[in-house]
């Protein structure tokens, strides 16, 4: 795990922050670390309700770290916190000049600002266990390929409703995706993408005939990569880290957009879904990666575009990092992923940091 490391001009509020751990340890005579997260939990959960996921990071981060708990315990003898109030107990803190008085709304409203403002870069604790290094990455498609012009030419054919009708495909193919595979009824994900554009267009009562649905469909054949991809990509190949798809589109899509996005060359596997009979978020689907790289779960990092799918690889056991291009907010799971950001080049950032 990794703790939060502030620049010296926000000493008092990672005081603050610290003191916060402190007074949960003193008024629950917390002695042990993993009942200090399961007392912490309702805290992070709340934090990651109202959308401040940069707080829940460090929240997390921070209390998942054993020496960093030992550390806070020490500390925490060592200010002597009384036993009562928190009020009495911030009380304390400030007379020992350790903090200013604070209430944990409090904090946590000045830090959901002030830290993402700061630019504050999180670094391995020289106390905590040294992490296997990253040696692959397995992408999604879409962290790759960029459907935009797909859903720029739906509002071509249909004016006024080519977004609504993008959202409901889009939806659609991810919910016939996880029926299929409960189900146990297979379709190939380019058959399933022309279906749930067929549902769309009936559900919206659009006229959807064959020449539209066609040029639609074969839009997923012919993307382009996005901007940034192609720089990463090149850095990523030079630092020698393997790299290769782990996706739920055909192995003909696969191909058809790759050379279409002039990336020939750089994806040592390429892994459709096809194999394995079963879509993601299945741990069957995951499981491909580690067969294909031969190397252990914790040292490939599976790169996400969707949120669900950031969450189903975390909770599979891979390292994650969630490629947010939507900007969308963290899903409700049992799992987050390690490191977030709208860019390929964030993605990079995060490997150098670990």
């Amino acid at each position: 795990m990794r703790v939060v490391k502030l620049p010296d001009r926000f000493s008092t509020l990672k005081d603050r922050f610290e003191a916060i751990v402190f007074r949960e340890m003193a008024e629950n005579h917390v002695n042990d670390h993993d009942r200090l997260l399961e007392m912490m939990s309702p805290r992070f959960r709340e934090i990651i309700a109202q959308g401040r996921t940069t707080n829940a990071i460090i929240y997390q981060e921070t209390l998942n770290n054993v020496a960093y708990f030992h550390s806070c315990k020490r500390r925490a003898f060592e200010f002597d916190i009384p036993m009562n109030t928190e009020e009495s107990q911030q009380r304390s803190l400030s007379q020992k000049g350790f903090l200013m008085p604070v209430s944990r709304r409090e904090f946590l409203e000045i830090a959901s600002t002030t830290v993402a403002a700061s630019g504050i870069a999180t670094s391995p604790s020289s106390a905590e266990p040294t992490r296997p290094a990253i040696k692959a990455i397995a992408f999604d498609g879409f962290p790759i390929f960029d459907p935009r012009p797909i859903f720029a030419l739906a509002e071509e054919l249909f004016p006024g409703r080519g977004t609504e009708l993008s959202n409901a495909w889009r939806t659609r193919q991810f919910e016939y995706t996880w029926l299929r595979t409960v189900a146990q009824r297979y379709r190939d994900f380019l058959g399933v993408i022309e279906d749930a554009l067929i549902f769309a267009g009936n559900s919206l009562n659009l006229d959807m005939t064959n020449e539209k649905r066609k040029a639609l469909v074969e839009g997923y054949l012919q993307m382009k990569a996005w901007p940034d991809v192609l720089p990463v990509l090149s850095k990523l190949k030079e630092s020698r880290i393997r790299l290769g798809f782990l996706n739920n589109f055909t192995p003909a899509m696969l191909e058809a957009n790759i050379r279409h996005a002039g990336l020939d060359g750089f994806f040592e596997h390429i892994l459709s879904t096809d194999a394995v009979r079963v879509y993601k978020p299945h741990p069957q689907a995951y499981q491909m990666g580690i067969d294909a790289f031969g190397l252990k779960r914790e040292e490939i990092l599976f790169a996400a575009f969707a949120g669900w799918d950031a969450s189903g690889a975390k909770i599979f056991g891979y390292p994650t990092f969630w490629v947010n291009r939507q900007k969308q907010p963290l899903e409700q799971l049992d799992e987050i992923p390690d490191g977030e950001g709208p860019g390929m080049g964030d993605l990079l950032g995060f490997l150098s940091r670990q």
